[in-house]
């Protein structure tokens, strides 16, 4: 926060494109650094982190927005600058009583006796990072308890999970009818297929193997599955195992002509996750925005 103030000094009427630019020429950003995404991938994290950044030093007074994406140095801001600290963070703006009072909005305590409210938290995160950094914990057990519960059920239900898996993920038309398990005695070492047209003339076949943790698939596995799909006429497989691949069996893959997709235990669980396999929607939040066009008084 403490380089956005310094950007808006000589009080200035700044464009937020403008003031962007001067941050990262002050703080000799890179154009890594500036490219750099939140997890979500949806947003910069430098842009995210100036947005809030004049979101907090607007709540305690000490910018203002003038006019769509335009900000100023107010009074106060520009007194704080004259001898400013060598830090700003959320409990520095806690001296601020307007800043206070904007935090503690919407809480469930009194709205008196506000010299009792404790200072807000030292955090460096944006609540967009909060949140998304919690999503993925979440996520991670998620797929951690998904992998576990897959590792183990009965060997033939993961044969279930992945023709399941790439049905969702849109193979054979997203139709389950298109996918079906064939692992058994003298299957060949195919385990599902996968038609991707109504006729069945391209086929994508399946091999799965259930392991533990510390397990490996190995070179000799993926060769009899290569074997194994050259001997029913088709090109392209998916191999997936609970565990993970040795260097070799990544290798055989690469040089190999057939187009064999591999799927590791920690890849396996992340499109389970994602896909929908085995879990559902306990909570979902909605993240809104302001509408600058709808707020646009030159509009009208």
């Amino acid at each position: 926060m403490l380089p956005v103030l310094k950007a808006l000094a000589g009080g200035d009427v700044i464009p937020v494109a403008k003031l962007r630019a001067r941050i990262a020429a002050a703080e000799g950003m890179t154009d890594e650094d500036i490219r750099e995404m939140l997890p979500s991938g949806r947003q910069a994290k430098f842009t995210n982190r100036i947005a809030w950044a004049l979101v907090h030093l607007g709540s305690a007074g000490l910018t203002e927005r003038n006019g769509r994406g335009v900000y100023k140095l107010t009074t106060d801001g520009e007194t704080l600058l004259a001898d400013p600290p060598t830090r700003i963070n959320l409990r520095y703006l806690a001296r601020y009583p307007t800043y206070v009072e904007w935090r503690s909005a919407g809480r469930d305590r009194p709205a008196v006796d506000r010299s009792n409210t404790p200072p807000p938290e030292d955090s460096t995160e944006t609540p967009e990072e909060v949140l998304e950094n919690a999503a993925r914990l979440l996520r991670q057990s998620l797929e951690t308890e998904v992998l576990d519960r897959v590792r183990n059920a009965e060997p033939d239900f993961l044969e279930r999970v992945v023709v399941d898996l790439l049905i969702a993920m849109g193979y054979g038309g997203g139709e389950s009818a298109m996918g079906r398990v064939t692992g058994r005695s003298g299957d060949g070492g195919i385990d599902g297929t996968i038609r991707e047209d109504a006729l069945g003339l391209d086929e994508v076949y399946l091999q799965a193997k259930r392991h533990g943790v510390g397990n490996t698939v190995g070179a000799h596995d993926l060769r009899n599955f290569a074997g194994a799909i050259d001997a029913a006429g088709t090109t392209k497989g998916v191999f997936v195992t609970t565990a993970d691949f040795t260097r070799a069996a990544r290798d055989y893959v690469m040089r190999s002509p057939k187009r064999i997709i591999l799927i590791d235990g920690e890849k396996l669980a992340s499109l389970m996750v994602k896909h929908g396999i085995g879990v559902r929607t306990r909570v979902q939040h909605e993240i809104k925005r302001i509408d600058e066009d709808y707020f646009d008084q030159e509009a009208f």
